[in-house]
């Protein structure tokens, strides 16, 4: 690690600057945060990462607790809902059009990694809607301050949340990011696709395979989503998923989003599926709660790879169904 020559490179020069600031804003979060662990986490660092443990108390008096990010992992939105409420927060006409323009801005961008990776267009546009608004979203917090609010101060997630803020501070000095500037979820995740550090660190790619990893630019957001799923298992050509529109006494079966199953399984009990799929293809059976009663579904493989970048069944759903909207509009507008 070459923590001088970053510093030289700009990305520490405000540290030094900030100290007395920092430190004065950090009183006031004493009482939250378990100090006692901030200061075993600096000699950690420190020890471990060529980075004197003045630096990294630089970087920690500069870190702001945030009591409101506290309240909503406490009680997250999306805990309680159902797929009725969940489904207009996205299936909306602003956010397909707004997905339209995306892809016709980055069209070009988008069709090379499309083909090299295998992974449909029309996802990759989808996944950067639901995270971000595509771009338009990327959150209001400081990463650092989120990521240190919860090491420090969310002690169920304490553990976790410690070992992204490590990354986090490595990823910074590798791709040469300021780590004062990087705004993201509530949560720490940042950019257009919202990566975590570790993921950040894991799958993100520079879209011209030359540069820094910028996950705060479309071009490279959008390399990095294709490559997640990609390397998460995505098929290329296969479905996501399919509507159940007959049941004929269906037994009770239990949901999931891993297709264990076979199609032959779920009709013989009764969920019937249409189209030309193969009676041996694997399937999952996604139960959706819509606001007269149960909607159902098979997932496939691909839904289940979309259910790894977030496990909700919701989320994965809200990424199919506004990829096919955006791409049946997009399509009529080329047209």
């Amino acid at each position: 690690m070459r923590w001088k020559k970053v510093m030289k490179m700009g990305v520490f020069k405000k540290m030094i600057g900030f100290v007395l600031l920092g430190m004065t804003v950090s009183l006031s979060g004493f009482g939250q945060v378990n100090q006692v662990k901030v200061a075993e986490f600096a000699r950690s660092f420190s020890d471990r990462n060529d980075m004197s443990l003045e630096e990294v108390t630089v970087i920690l008096n500069n870190a702001r607790y945030q009591e409101s990010i506290i309240q909503k992992m406490e009680k997250p939105a999306e805990g309680t809902m159902t797929w009725a409420r969940y489904r207009k927060i996205f299936m909306t006409e602003d956010r397909i059009a707004a997905g339209v323009e995306f892809w016709r801005a980055n069209k070009e961008v988008i069709h090379e990694v499309s083909t090299r990776s295998g992974v449909a267009p029309e996802i990759i546009v989808g996944i950067i809607g639901v995270e971000t608004f595509y771009g338009q979203r990327q959150g209001s917090y400081r990463v650092l301050d989120a990521l240190y609010t919860l090491a420090f101060g969310f002690p169920k997630r304490s553990s976790f949340f410690t070992a992204e803020l490590e990354k986090f501070l490595l990823l910074v000095e590798e791709e040469n990011l300021n780590m004062y500037e990087i705004k993201g979820s509530y949560a720490g995740a940042m950019g257009f696709a919202q990566f975590m550090p570790s993921s950040y660190q894991a799958y993100a790619k520079s879209y011209d395979e030359g540069g820094s990893r910028n996950l705060m630019q479309a071009d490279d957001a959008i390399a990095s989503v294709a490559n997640y799923l990609k390397e998460h298992r995505w098929k290329e050509g296969d479905p996501v998923a399919m509507p159940i529109t007959n049941l004929i006494n269906p037994t009770k079966l239990t949901p999931g989003v891993k297709p264990n199953n076979t199609l032959r399984y779920y009709s013989d009990n009764g969920y019937m599926p249409s189209g030309n799929l193969s009676p041996s293809t694997m399937a999952a059976l996604i139960e959706l709660e819509q606001e007269n009663g149960m909607e159902y579904w098979f997932g496939f493989n691909n839904f289940y790879v979309i259910t790894r970048y977030n496990h909700s069944e919701l989320y994965a759903m809200a990424v199919f169904q506004l990829a096919e909207a955006v791409k049946a509009e997009y399509d009529s507008v080329k047209q």
